[in-house]
């Protein structure tokens, strides 16, 4: 079966770095993408960095340009989420998701599997 599990999350103040996984397991197949979505305290669901292995990076918040960057593990079918420069605005639980055969435009609703999702919590 089809398996997200999200890790890395935790405390940390303004301007330090957390780096996420997302370990992904019981594909059939590798025609899918993995994007990374957060949700803040009374905000709606947000797109943050979508990767594929055939398209490269796919969806990137403007919010996020130049601190975050997405990379992937193929062999490990581990995608990361390195965090810098963190802000107190970044403070969200951060979920992987899957979107199966088509790229991920950064819409919650348009991905077909979804993790946990793990909580960063930034501090002034």
């Amino acid at each position: 079966e089809v398996q997200l599990v999200e890790s890395g999350g935790g405390l940390v103040q303004a301007g330090g770095s957390l780096r996420l996984s997302c370990a992904a397991s019981g594909f059939t197949s590798d025609d899918y993408s993995i994007g990374w979505f957060r949700q803040a305290p009374g905000k709606e669901r947000e797109g943050v960095l979508c990767i594929s292995n055939s398209d490269g990076i796919t969806y990137y918040a403007d919010s996020v340009k130049g601190r975050f960057t997405i990379s992937s593990d193929a062999a490990k079918n581990t995608v990361y989420l390195q965090m810098n420069s963190l802000k107190p605005e970044d403070t969200a639980v951060y979920y992987c998701a899957a979107e199966l055969f088509d790229y991920c435009s950064g819409v919650d609703y348009d991905m077909d599997y979804w993790g946990n999702g793990t909580l960063v919590t930034v501090s002034p």
